[in-house]
């Protein structure tokens, strides 16, 4: 399976105009992603900025016919809204923690984060991520997280989650501890934008919100 991510930014005043051309597009566009065998689809949206998380299999190619109809569904709206990452490519890929996906949603829980990295950051945070890869070897994470995946573009990361809540325990004062050491340090080379660690910091952040999913055929 192929995981592939996007990112804009929503021209000012206009989240009401997006919301509601998505809407208007969303029928012919979950047709297309049907046809296209394009599974999992979500667009999440804190503040003004739009992440896209989208699967596929492996190696599927988009027929030109096809790619046409998405170039026409995109041009409907794309006047609400600036790229972050480039259209066609993925943004980097900055850390990845598969495990075992689970198939059914049903008792998934979804998460999305956003950050942005402080200047000359990026591949400091691509190293940490790096050694948490590194020392995880070959072993696959049981969970509760799973198809997890952060990515970066344009000076921002953006984190994709599924956690199976059947398996959510409370965390130890010992993870805790391990839990403020790690985002302590991440405090130093980037700015939260959701309010994952807002119970750390005491600050106030949006939350993120899922817009749309659409999970496939």
């Amino acid at each position: 399976m192929e995981r592939h991510a996007f990112a804009m930014e929503v021209k000012q005043g206009q989240m009401n105009t997006y919301r509601r051309k998505l809407g208007e597009i969303w029928g012919e566009l979950t047709a297309y992603l049907d046809r296209n065998g394009i599974r999992n689809f979500s667009i999440w949206n804190t503040d003004a900025l739009i992440f896209g998380y989208y699967e596929n299999a492996d190696g599927a190619v988009i027929r030109e016919e096809e790619q046409a109809v998405k170039e026409r569904l995109t041009a409907e709206i794309a006047d609400t809204f600036q790229w972050i990452s480039t259209p066609g490519e993925d943004m980097r890929l900055m850390y990845h923690n598969f495990g075992i996906v689970r198939e059914s949603k049903e008792l998934i829980r979804h998460r999305m984060f956003m950050t942005r990295l402080k200047p000359g950051c990026e591949e400091e945070y691509k190293a940490r991520h790096d050694a948490l890869i590194a020392q995880r070897g070959d072993t696959v994470d049981p969970g509760p997280d799973s198809n997890f995946s952060i990515w970066s573009a344009g000076g921002y990361i953006f984190g994709y989650d599924e956690i199976d809540t059947t398996m959510e325990v409370e965390e130890t004062p010992e993870a805790r501890e391990n839990t403020i050491a790690w985002e302590t340090r991440q405090l130093g080379i980037m700015d939260w934008i959701t309010n994952d660690v807002d119970w750390m910091t005491k600050e106030h952040h949006s939350a993120s919100v899922r817009l749309a999913w659409h999970e496939g055929k």
